[in-house]
């Protein structure tokens, strides 16, 4: 695929995301759904079409760290996982590391945790920065598969599960693949594993040096 076909895509995906569409994307690691995160209905929508648990939260990428002032109660966080954020967001940011953070109150609700969480991203996959610039500078991120099935690599594969029940699908080729993102927790003292990914335990506990949980 061609630059230019490429941009225009990029720029009719972003164009429908702001209407309350959902649509496919390759991102750091899987294709992902994107949606208004600020939209109730469309995060709604992505819950009815996965078959996922609504007590499941949606994770999201940003376009920037400055985005984050938009999704995270930073007055939650202690001065130490302030100090944390910083360290790993310089090592590993952007890139596949997924952080959760407490959320603000202004969120949807149904994008947030029963712990009033929310996971946060900054990709580093061209394609998906771009995406999500274009976008406003949030968008959801949940893998673009049926709940508990298998992450889609392709175009082809989100089609195969999903079909029509999405809007669009911006097929880029192939994603990067390989593991999901690495998920930690910030919003709990000293910080936790949650999931394990394509960044390895043990590279977050250099960088913080040790003071993590892991199981």
């Amino acid at each position: 695929m061609n630059n230019i076909s490429l941009g225009l895509q990029i720029e009719q995906a972003a164009k429908i995301i702001k209407t309350g569409a959902i649509v496919a994307f390759p991102t750091d690691t899987f294709y992902g759904l994107a949606c208004d995160p600020f939209n109730a209905n469309s995060v709604e929508k992505l819950y009815q079409i996965k078959k996922r648990s609504g007590n499941k939260a949606i994770l999201l990428l940003v376009s920037s760290i400055v985005m984050l002032d938009r999704c995270v109660d930073w007055e939650k966080m202690s001065k130490e996982a302030m100090q944390q954020f910083e360290l790993l967001a310089k090592s590993f940011w952007p890139g596949p590391l997924t952080i959760v953070f407490p959320a603000l109150s202004t969120l949807p609700k149904n994008l947030v945790s029963e712990n009033q969480t929310i996971g946060i991203r900054y990709p580093k996959y061209d394609i998906a920065q771009k995406f999500t610039q274009a976008s406003g500078g949030i968008i959801t991120a949940t893998s673009a598969n049926l709940s508990g099935q298998a992450n889609a690599e392709t175009a082809q594969e989100v089609f195969s599960q999903l079909g029509d029940t999405i809007d669009y699908i911006l097929d880029a080729g192939p994603s990067p693949g390989g593991k999901a993102s690495t998920l930690i927790d910030l919003s709990c003292s000293p910080p936790k594993i949650i999931r394990e990914g394509a960044i390895e335990t043990k590279d977050i506990q250099l960088v913080l040096s040790n003071n993590l949980i892991t199981s």
